[in-house]
């Protein structure tokens, strides 16, 4: 073909062997995930199998599965079944581990058995960006977000789901009754396999009621009286659609607002916002934080259930009033609100518009006790 950029015969010979560093650009992603890997110090982040044992077979180094992971992270494949398939095709990742490719199983397993020393990873990314000044921003954003789990719907379970799930057994069992009276009456003129049929239907039926008591009897003695089949730690969250609720995990984050870089998160299988703000925030300005002196008082927050500003003395934990919009003499609405301390401050998004209690210009009120409540 004329014309036309030509690719490489597949059976042409060639005399040096191609270099497999040639194919990764130096401005590859990749790299930094490399030489950031490569700095880390494994065993004191706590993760398995960094020393080898003397006997059996040889196992994968934390090291080269820890970037697989966080490659995975970065070009959104969560999957351990799709990792492995990247590994024995995708460039990046061939060049990234050296050409290994461990099969799902170990990557799941690695990600399940160090958990906690993937969580400090995170931690030691933040000190990085922190050393190059990709955190000198003065203020975090807020917010949380819907994770859906691997779980059906139909495989969780609260008080009103149950209620309701057994209301509709009991009005079908109470249909099918009325057929076989039905059928009675009849005589002979009803086939005999449909009253079989309503008859095994209905047994059916009552062993459901059996299996949902039994499930009953464990969600009542769970803490939070929910109960989810599939993934354990799971539970049921409503969404801003009408009738659209999940079975999922709700995260917390808090992301600098220059670099749109992640400064610390939290994951939560409570439903709402509601009393997250004060560990998300205080996580935020223990890993965020540059100057030191800023860091004990930028707690302003305390836990939840015990709301109210840490030191009153500091004048600079206030909510500015310039942020909200006055509605005619009426409550503001949430716009974005802002906590300052010195020059830091969080800054709250604004999509959730809760009426807060008027403030005069001229003064500043107690910013903790408008927080929780409203989100």
């Amino acid at each position: 073909m004329k014309r036309f950029v030509e690719g490489t015969d597949r059976r042409q010979s060639t005399l040096f062997p191609a270099v497999l560093d040639d194919y990764v650009g130096d401005d590859n992603p990749v790299r930094a995930i490399d030489v950031f890997v490569d700095g880390l110090d494994l065993v004191k982040l706590g993760f398995d199998g960094v020393a080898p044992l003397a006997t059996g077979r040889p196992a994968y180094h934390p090291a080269p599965l820890l970037k697989i992971y966080i490659y995975g992270y970065f070009n959104r494949v969560q999957s351990s079944r799709r990792l492995e398939r990247e590994c024995q095709r995708n460039v990046e990742l061939v060049w990234l581990t050296g050409h290994l490719m461990p099969d799902f199983k170990t990557i799941a397993d690695f990600r399940k058995d160090n958990g906690e020393a993937i969580r400090k990873v995170c931690r030691a990314f933040v000190l990085l960006c922190r050393r190059l000044d990709l955190l000198d921003a003065a203020s975090v954003a807020i917010d949380g977000s819907k994770f859906k789990a691997v779980n059906n719907r139909d495989k969780n379970f609260t008080e009103a789901k149950m209620k309701r799930r057994l209301e509709q057994i009991d009005e079908s069992i109470a249909r099918y009754l009325s057929q076989l009276d039905t059928a009675d009456r009849q005589g002979p003129t009803v086939p005999e396999a449909k009253t079989t049929r309503l008859k095994e239907k209905i047994a059916k039926l009552r062993e459901e009621i059996e299996r949902l008591n039994a499930l009953n009897a464990r969600m009542m003695a769970s803490e939070d009286k929910q109960i989810s089949l599939s993934d354990p730690d799971a539970r049921s969250m409503a969404t801003s659609g009408k009738g659209s609720g999940m079975v999922g995990y709700n995260v917390q984050s808090a992301v600098d607002t220059t670099h749109h870089l992640i400064v610390a998160h939290e994951v939560t299988n409570v439903g709402t916002d509601r009393s997250q703000l004060s560990n998300i925030a205080e996580q935020a300005d223990r890993d965020g934080s540059r100057d030191p002196r800023c860091r004990g008082r930028s707690r302003i927050l305390r836990q939840p259930g015990d709301i109210g500003l840490r030191d009153r003395r500091h004048h600079g934990h206030a909510t500015e009033a310039d942020d909200f919009e006055r509605l005619g003499g009426g409550p503001f609405r949430q716009a974005r609100l802002r906590l300052r301390c010195g020059r830091r401050c969080l800054l709250l998004s604004g999509r959730r518009a809760a009426d807060l209690s008027v403030h005069d210009r001229g003064s500043w009120q107690d910013a903790a006790p408008l927080l929780d409540h409203s989100m």
